[in-house]
């Protein structure tokens, strides 16, 4: 049995169909025989199902070191793919008309059990070493395979969330409030503010005032008519942008957009986000925990996998789920575009 390199695909007649894709799920069918990508050759060659593939071009036989140092294969790839089989996962590198997944995509992993003659699909994985910058909006359909510098693996799951909660209240007008040096503060304060809506800290939690306000929520309740304070919500928001720059238009597109969703966003500060987020207010009086932490970021931020696993672990050991707010340029309407990507680890 014969397995040869021809450009990117290696291939072999009908015994290496039968041996490889019908009882292991290996490569794909092409005619009568088969077609495998370089990175399942370097994995049957590391296994020592075969002894060596014939490059086509120099008639070199190649074994899995030759073929590791070749510009055929990536090593990255060679370790993801060989990681996913010793668990028991039967995958498929994603190529067009082999098997297609979304861009950027590397290999489709079946369920346990199933292989690429079924339908099925388990997580669609895109590999990439630790040193690898990638685009914040190129995620959210498949699952991060991180490869650290010492050739472990990290499974960074990513996914679109639908964020939505039940926190609802009946909101006055006109609040008397006063503008100081980068916050807001209510001396009288109605109890719909805090006791119900979660709006501001106050100095004294028993009676509720005075109450202190952040700019952001200052600047969102002002444009409601809420606050009434000198210079109007233009006021609360020059001087967000003094204070934080572009970042501040971002974070209150953000907090206005979790409000509309029936989310109550606070400072995520001691966690390192810029929100943690509660999903069911009633009352300050039976508030649980937080369930989210989000960070808000520009739509063509570009994570290093670093900073992504830090926030990812920082999340998980707080019992938290991570969220990252993309922040688009307005759309037609004037109202910035927000995308929301949820990562979190994953034992595949």
């Amino acid at each position: 049995m014969e397995l040869v390199l021809e450009g990117d695909v290696v291939r072999g007649g009908s015994e290496a169909r039968e041996r490889f894709y019908d009882s292991r799920g290996y490569g794909h069918v092409d005619g009568g025989g088969l077609a495998l990508s370089p990175v399942e050759a370097a994995h049957l060659l590391y296994r020592g199902d075969v002894e060596h593939i014939r490059d086509g071009r120099s008639d070199e036989a190649l074994d899995f070191q030759a073929l590791l140092s070749s510009a055929a294969v990536s090593e990255i790839d060679v370790l993801v793919y060989k990681d996913l089989r010793d668990r028991g996962f039967y995958l498929s590198p994603a190529r067009e008309g082999w098997v297609d997944g979304p861009s950027g995509t590397d290999f489709v992993v079946y369920p346990r059990g199933q292989g690429p003659w079924d339908d099925d699909v388990a997580y669609r994985i895109r590999a990439i070493s630790e040193r690898t910058a990638v685009s914040a909006a190129t995620l959210g359909d498949s699952v991060l395979a991180v490869v650290d510098e010492e050739s472990a693996i990290t499974y960074l799951e990513t996914s679109h969330p639908d964020i939505a909660g039940s926190s609802t209240t009946d909101l006055p007008s006109g609040v008397a409030a006063d503008l100081l040096g980068d916050r807001v503060l209510a001396p009288d304060p109605p109890e719909a503010l805090y006791f119900e809506g979660f709006y501001g800290q106050p100095l004294d939690d028993e009676a509720g005032e005075p109450l202190q306000l952040s700019l952001i929520e200052a600047a969102a309740l002002a444009s409601q008519g809420v606050l009434d304070v000198e210079g109007g919500a233009d006021a609360i928001v020059e001087c967000g942008r003094e204070v934080e720059g572009e970042r501040f238009d971002r974070r209150l597109a953000v907090y206005r957009a979790l409000r509309e969703r029936g989310v109550v966003p606070k400072t995520g500060y001691k966690f390192g986000a810029d929100f943690r987020t509660y999903a069911d207010v009633e009352s300050v009086d039976s508030l649980g925990h937080s369930e989210l932490l989000v960070r808000v970021l520009p739509a063509d931020h570009a994570f290093t996998p670093r900073d992504l696993a830090l926030d990812v672990r920082l999340a998980h050991g707080v019992r938290k789920r991570m969220v990252f707010a993309l922040v688009a340029e307005a759309d037609a309407d004037g109202d910035p575009r927000i995308e929301w990507l949820e990562v979190g680890r994953l034992t595949p």
